[in-house]
């Protein structure tokens, strides 16, 4: 299965230059913990909340001023979209990387999508619990 069929296509992105507090404004609204910041459609980093809270509050910066070009995590993994999700698993374990989030992205560059660890882990549960059930259903009765 490739990361096209499995990764969440409703991207929450911003712009380098939009402001933190409209950010996070975003991320309440659509109840989640991260933004992709793009640039020409491409993605050039990332903010969390965690950024948020370390990088913004802990320095007692405005929201309203700062903007996410200044705050994001540059550390930016992206996967091609017609990759299959071994190969995905592969790929970020040589990186090296430390993040959880993942844009995955067209031949081009362009963001279609992303996918985190914890998708991954709800989609390997889901199959080893399909396969369970398989398996239950085949045993035979004594």
């Amino acid at each position: 299965m490739s990361l096209e069929s499995l990764c969440r296509r409703e991207i929450v992105c911003v712009d380098v230059n939009t402001v933190v507090l409209e950010a996070t404004e975003m991320m309440e609204e659509m109840n989640v913990g991260s933004v992709v910041v793009i640039q020409n459609d491409r993605p050039v980093g990332i903010v969390t909340d965690r950024d948020v809270v370390l990088r913004v509050v802990n320095k007692k910066l405005d929201p309203a001023k700062c903007v996410v070009g200044d705050i994001m995590s540059l550390e930016v993994v992206t996967l091609k979209q017609n990759t299959g999700l071994y190969d995905a698993l592969e790929q970020i374990k040589e990186s090296g990387s430390r993040v959880r989030r993942f844009p995955i992205v067209d031949d081009h560059g362009a963001i279609k999508g992303i996918i985190t660890l914890d998708d991954v882990i709800y989609l390997l549960g889901k199959e080893m619990s399909d396969v369970a059930s398989i398996i239950e259903s085949e045993r035979p009765r004594l």
